[in-house]
């Protein structure tokens, strides 16, 4: 478990500096804004996280693949393989950003986004979609670093964009008077500040071996899509499911859209945890299996899932007891005020559940159970989050919004521990099969 802490701790800040670059956004933006810009703010991240999120997924199989071959000590294949990553991720992010740019208004009115948060929304999120290349840009650069073992240097990233994006925020917003769209400029600066940070430090200084793009050859695409395709589809299943659950939230109007905002906001702070082992225990076995060291592998599966419960059980009453003023920090409106506290208080203490499906997606993703994996996911989502959401949601207004996700979380999480203990996950073998195309 030391090892565990240790090497999860530098990815536990990393994720908090994100949390907080979010964060510090929102408070901004409510506090010089109103409630409705936050609002508009809450559902355009939900849009350009589910519009990335096939990226995302491709992503996470980059850890994979590439913590594996730094285990099994494969020099010229990490460095194909990070080749022919880059390429394929690059193109699909340049793609999606250009499509989310002139789709924005039309997917925010699909979502049935209030009149009065619509033009907000859609000036804040063309702008995003503008930048989306610098988001994923240093993202990827820290999951390269992360899966050759490197866990501390991808927070010097994210705290160049926090501070910037905490200086340039509120200048852009209230100084020059952009208003929302100052609040749009000054993440994209910040982000692209990072990512050019990060791509010269991984070059100079961390011998990242990356090369002139290049066509991939067909045995590495054949793997990214036979890995990243699964695991992108689980992220937009994701993304997906976060979309749908917006949806209803947007039925009750905008203090509802306002308030779900503001606690998403202190969401992400209790979700940390189960992000950060998720992304840690995905890199850790991905190195043990790729050395075939199992016993190592039920070791790190152990101490995540206890690490997750003690530190997502603290964390969830922290934000239980202190509800109301945190809630408050991001807007002054009581009605928001009231939804956004009573969401945290009636979801804290349940985060530990998903945390625990985190944990062990991690495991079995580092596996290469990608495909496993996103019918986990859409279990987790589609039969059990958004149709339970929607029909409390429907029995008690909005105050069932967070019970229907709660309940989510504790039934796919015995479902994750039923897959974990009797699935044929550790039997996947991955390098074996790039080896057998290469003869």
């Amino acid at each position: 478990m030391k090892k565990m802490i240790l090497f999860s701790s530098p990815i536990f800040l990393t994720n908090m500096l994100q949390s907080s670059y979010q964060i510090i956004d929102s408070l901004w933006v409510g506090n010089l804004l109103g409630a409705n810009a936050l609002g508009a703010i809450a559902i355009s991240g939900t849009v350009v996280f589910t519009i990335l999120s096939f990226i995302i997924g491709l992503n996470t199989a980059a850890l994979t693949v590439l913590s594996q071959q730094k285990g099994a000590d494969d020099p010229e294949g990490l460095k194909d393989s990070l080749n022919a990553f880059v390429v394929v991720l690059g193109s699909l992010t340049i793609a999606l950003g250009l499509t989310g740019f002139f789709l924005s208004g039309t997917i925010l009115r699909w979502m049935g986004t209030p009149g009065d948060i619509l033009p907000l929304a859609t000036t804040y999120l063309q702008i995003n979609f503008i930048g989306i290349v610098f988001l994923f840009g240093y993202n990827f650069i820290g999951t390269v670093l992360r899966a050759l073992g490197d866990s501390k240097t991808p927070v010097r990233f994210v705290l160049v964009a926090v501070i910037l994006n905490t200086v340039l925020t509120p200048v852009f917003i209230h100084f020059l008077g952009l208003g929302i769209a100052g609040a749009a400029y000054s993440t994209i600066l910040s982000q692209g500040t990072a990512f050019f940070y990060g791509l010269l430090f991984s070059i100079w200084k961390a011998g990242v071996p990356f090369s002139r793009p290049r066509f991939p050859e067909m045995k590495f695409l054949k793997m990214i899509f036979k890995l990243g395709l699964p695991s992108g589809m689980s992220m937009m299943v994701i993304s997906g499911g976060v979309l749908a659950i917006m949806t209803v939230v947007t039925r009750f109007g905008e203090d509802v859209v306002a308030g779900f905002g503001a606690a998403q906001r202190l969401d992400m702070l209790i979700m940390l945890p189960a992000f950060t082992l998720g992304a840690a225990v995905n890199s850790m076995a991905g190195q043990n299996i790729g050395a075939r060291l199992w016993e190592r592998v039920s070791d790190i599966t152990k101490s995540g899932m206890v690490l997750i419960v003690i530190v997502s059980t603290s964390i969830g009453a922290l934000v239980f007891l202190n509800a109301e003023f945190l809630v408050s920090l991001f807007v002054d409106d009581p009605d928001t005020i009231a939804f956004g506290s009573y969401y945290v208080k009636t979801i804290a203490f349940f985060y530990p559940f998903l945390g625990i499906n985190f944990v062990l997606n991690g495991i079995v993703r580092a596996a290469g159970a990608m495909f496993q994996v996103f019918v986990l996911n859409t279990i987790s989502f589609w039969i059990l989050r958004y149709p339970l959401t929607f029909y409390f949601a429907s029995q008690y207004g909005e105050n069932g919004i967070p019970i229907g996700m709660a309940a989510s979380f504790v039934i796919s999480s015995l479902i994750a521990v039923g897959y974990y203990r009797f699935g044929r996950w550790h039997e996947i073998k991955i390098l074996e099969e790039e080896e057998k195309a290469n003869q």
